[in-house]
């Protein structure tokens, strides 16, 4: 499921990858390479609760080799009509074909890691490192024959697509129970929307943050340090690297402590993680760019097993809202902060962005650890809870088998 996520979201960050390469061979504006990156996040973050409430109501795991081949489709499509509403099109069909994964992909990644807090963790990481790799696959793809070689870009989807396949049959069995259990759960009044409404209000501080600091960061570097694209460039991969550790140790976290704490936790770190950022001058400005990105990237994971635990009943409207219309909001805010920065300068823009964490945190303060289901695992081939064989078993010394995921 990892493995399968990388490949998905490198669709994600490959529209963005392409826009150079719209704007130098066909003379696009910049308002029209824009026009298409929209097209491209917003609508696939708008929709993907309209698929998390399908599949809430109708068990679909077949949407994920479906959407990971129609997501790898258009963007491979997009380099090959001269026309801009064609290309317009494709694009748009591959965010739609992102949204439709990512809901019912949770909720299968959730079952297939049996409820642990490190393997969602992972789950995530995966996704992560498709999307910081996706300008990469996209150089080295429009190196070998221009915007017309973008065919080629449809192998991660097909790869992506293979692998969905193998995870569903390994969890075909426990994710039929997992729907049986949240069609009981429906009525019962299990659902907490207050804390899940929380959890959501602070989920859109975090995205306006990573994604103002994603759009600009680059730029402040290079005034604060010094040093060119170099260093600008430095800054970003900074950011996003140090999202990648958090994910995981995010993960690690929880299964010590509780899910809202480690969250809590990571909101009021942010708090002084993104004032440094804003006003700590020199190198040490990477520092504090490697703290925010961990800060904002260790409850990642987290906010969608919260999301999914605080509504038991609707699990893929819950993984919809927390992975994609609360994170499209932060890319909605890029322009406000943008404009900010024209009538003032960047370090003002960004300045507002300090309080927004602790927004989260406050929103955060009153929620309560949910109960967490677990999901039925397969059953043993033997009476021993350890070991697959009972020779092993018996001469094995005794050992306590018991495991701390879930805390």
């Amino acid at each position: 499921m990892s493995f399968g996520h990388t490949c998905v979201d490198v669709y994600q960050g490959a529209v963005a990858a392409l826009v150079p390469y719209f704007v130098s061979e066909r003379a696009y504006t910049y308002a029209a390479a824009s026009g298409i990156v929209l097209a491209a996040s917003l609508l696939s973050s708008v929709v993907q609760p309209l698929f998390g409430a399908l599949t809430d109501r109708w068990a679909m795991p077949w949407l994920l080799p479906v959407s990971t081949v129609v997501g790898g489709a258009g963007v491979a499509l997009s380099g090959v009509f001269d026309s801009y509403a064609l290309t317009l099109v494709v694009v748009a069909v591959s965010g739609v074909g992102v949204a439709a994964y990512h809901p019912e992909a949770a909720r299968v990644a959730r079952v297939a890691s049996r409820g642990s807090h490190t393997g969602m963790g992972w789950f995530s990481l995966g996704g992560n490192i498709g999307f910081a790799t996706a300008p990469l696959l996209v150089a080295a793809v429009i190196a070998t024959g221009g915007l017309r070689a973008s065919p080629l870009l449809v192998v991660p989807a097909l790869a992506g697509a293979v692998l969905c396949a193998a995870a569903l049959r390994e969890v075909k069995a426990p994710l039929a129970a997992t729907a049986a259990a949240a069609r009981a759960a429906k009525g019962t009044g299990a659902d907490d929307w207050a804390s899940f409404l929380r959890l959501s209000g602070a989920i859109v501080c975090r995205s306006i943050v990573f994604v103002g600091l994603s759009a600009f960061i680059a730029l402040y570097v290079r005034e604060r340090v010094g040093g060119g694209e170099v260093a600008g460039t430095a800054g970003l991969f900074v950011l996003y690297i140090g999202g990648a550790v958090g994910t995981v140790i995010g993960g690690r976290l929880a299964t010590r402590y509780s899910r809202v704490t480690v969250v809590r936790w990571s909101y009021a770190v942010s708090v002084l993680a993104v004032a440094g950022v804003v006003l700590v001058p020199g190198p040490l400005l990477y520092g504090c760019v490697a703290l925010t990105s961990a800060g904002l990237y260790v409850p990642f994971s987290l906010h969608v097993t919260l999301g999914q635990d605080y509504l038991p009943s609707r699990v893929g409207t819950a993984s919809g809202v927390t992975l994609g219309l609360t994170v499209s909001i932060g890319g909605v805010a890029s322009p406000l902060i943008g404009t900010l920065a024209d009538a003032t300068s960047l370090r003002t823009a960004l300045a507002p962005l300090i309080v927004l964490p602790a927004i989260g945190w406050l929103l955060l303060r009153p929620l309560r650890e949910p109960a967490q289901p677990r999901p039925p695992a397969p059953a043993p081939a033997t009476e021993s809870p350890c070991y697959d064989h009972p020779a092993r078993a018996a001469s094995a010394p005794a050992h306590d088998c018991r495991s701390n995921e879930g805390g």
